[in-house]
């Protein structure tokens, strides 16, 4: 018999990987490609759809060349996508009308602002707040500037959709219009209880009704049959069996299935999601209510997330704007030439300030300069904003669900490399910080999903005695010092969300 394998395709914020796993969980080849970033106006970033659907194509092909296996051993397909990314398209040309917005981009600010009375109601039947972080109001923003969009609509051409519908509608020969629950749950369109889109966030969003209906695809769960590859791609019949959001595939793979797990993935951005299990979690600190996973046949699992928009991003500002650094692994060797932080503490908020704040007019801010700051201060104030971002959520985290907080944090992502960073997070924490064997959790998740809807796994038991933890970093700060560092970021804090330039 045939070896069975599963394929994962990973599509994030600044490239795609395709990934093969075997049925140990084990990672048997991967292909990865960057794709190009696109700022055409401050706090504007875009990307090609077009483009990430072709290197899509060619990183599959590539993956399965570096394997040992052919297509007929691959049993399903599994997708992770950059989640509130908008792309809309026309049904006929298989053409985008624009390109992608991402989900950082911040054009959406002045219709927040409209819309300020509305979030209320909003964050009621939808779990999220008006916020340019969601695809609902890209939606309006194309509707509103780009006029085919609004052509094609009244033809019954426009489709619209997250970046998984518009690589499952590709991959199936353009027969698919589908996305799944967790992405759905990140749009402000979809009712988080019943989860299906809802007429009233549609009108509240000021989007026609009738014709924003006919372009959204259908919702599914997590893990079930989206469809089949088309003819001609060297995959033609293997089933498309999982899609997840990034941030509810990372916590898939690192096994987060039960009520009080926490996760933080350290990526472009910081994402700490909780599972509060089947129980919806109404968050009055700054915090989303989403949807964890939903299994075919199963109940659907919630959780509250706490989204930080810059964190890896701003090592890599550090090093492409500033050139304090060359590369992105020099920011620790930089940070490690001084014993701490020497009083400067930096904000990110380059695109606002997302949870718990929720405060898209906020600006970067540094604070605490004096002529005794060196570059290796610098660096470790841009590492230490992440871990306390990090701190701020899991404290919303404590007071929504009334627990003092995880036993451990599992962390994953490309920034957990960083030991410095992950002990100063534990110390800041007070808790155990444990780091996943395979730090790339997002596409192993959304191969466990597919695994599971395409029969190679059982159930979630068995997915999780998969999951191997790698590292782990106990707290050795003192009380004293970890007071006196949250007490100066809290007044960087202040200080960020108090300066506004464009205030008279």
């Amino acid at each position: 018999m045939a070896e069975s394998v599963v394929m994962s395709l990973d599509i994030g914020t600044t490239s795609s990987r395709v990934v093969i796993y075997a049925a140990d969980g084990t990672q048997v080849a991967l292909a990865q490609r960057e794709h190009r970033q696109y700022f055409p106006h401050p706090g504007w970033v875009e990307h090609d759809a077009g483009e990430i659907w072709q290197n899509i194509r060619e990183l599959m092909a590539l993956c399965l060349a570096r394997s040992r296996y052919t297509a007929s051993n691959i049993v399903a397909i599994g997708m992770t996508n950059q989640r509130e990314t908008t792309v809309a398209w026309d049904v006929q040309t298989g053409r985008p009308v624009h390109r992608a917005i991402v989900w950082q981009d911040t054009r959406t600010d002045e219709m927040v602002a409209r819309l300020a009375e509305r979030s209320p109601r909003v964050r009621e039947l939808s779990g999220l707040p008006v916020a340019s972080y969601f695809s609902g109001l890209k939606m309006r923003w194309l509707w509103d500037h780009v006029p085919e969009v609004s052509q094609l609509a009244a033809e019954g051409r426009l489709l619209f959709g997250t970046i998984d519908s518009w690589i499952l509608w590709n991959l199936t020969g353009r027969s698919t219009h589908a996305t799944d629950i967790t992405n759905a749950s990140r749009t402000l369109l979809m009712n988080l209880l019943e989860g299906d889109w809802d007429r009233e966030l549609i009108e509240l969003l000021g989007l026609p009704v009738e014709e924003t209906l006919a372009a959204l695809p259908s919702i599914k769960p997590c893990s079930g049959h989206f469809g089949t590859v088309a003819d001609g791609s060297g995959f033609t019949g293997i089933p498309i069996t999982g899609i997840l959001g990034d941030q509810q595939a990372a916590a898939f793979g690192q096994g987060i299935f039960h009520s009080g797990q926490v996760k933080n993935t350290y990526g472009t951005g910081c994402f700490v999601l909780h599972n509060t299990g089947t129980e919806l979690v109404r968050s009055s600190h700054g915090l989303i209510t989403t949807v964890a996973y939903h299994l075919q046949g199963d109940d659907v699992h919630y959780a509250l997330e706490g989204s930080v928009a810059q964190a890896g991003s701003v090592v890599q500002w550090l090093r492409d704007q500033i050139g304090l650094i060359q590369t992105s692994e020099e920011i620790e060797e930089l940070a490690a030439t001084v014993a701490d932080n020497g009083g400067v503490y930096f904000v990110p908020a380059f695109s606002g300030l997302f949870a718990p704040y929720w405060r898209s007019d906020a600006r970067g801010t540094m604070i605490g300069l004096t002529s005794y700051a060196t570059a290796g201060h610098i660096a470790r104030a841009v590492l230490e904003a992440t871990a306390f971002q990090t701190s701020d959520v899991l404290v919303a985290v404590s007071e929504d669900t009334g627990i003092d907080g995880p036993e451990v944090l599992r962390v994953d992502g490309g920034m957990t490399v960083n030991h410095d960073l992950m002990q100063f997070q534990a110390d800041l924490l007070q808790i155990p910080v444990q780091r996943a064997s395979d730090i790339e959790t997002t596409a192993r998740g959304a191969a466990f999903a597919a695994g599971l809807g395409g029969g190679l796994w059982t159930d979630h038991h068995e997915v999780s005695s998969l999951c191997q933890p790698g590292h782990e970093w106990t707290p050795n700060m003192s009380e004293s010092d970890r007071q006196r560092l949250l007490a100066g970021w809290a007044q960087a804090i202040e200080h960020t969300i108090g300066w506004n330039p464009t205030k008279e």
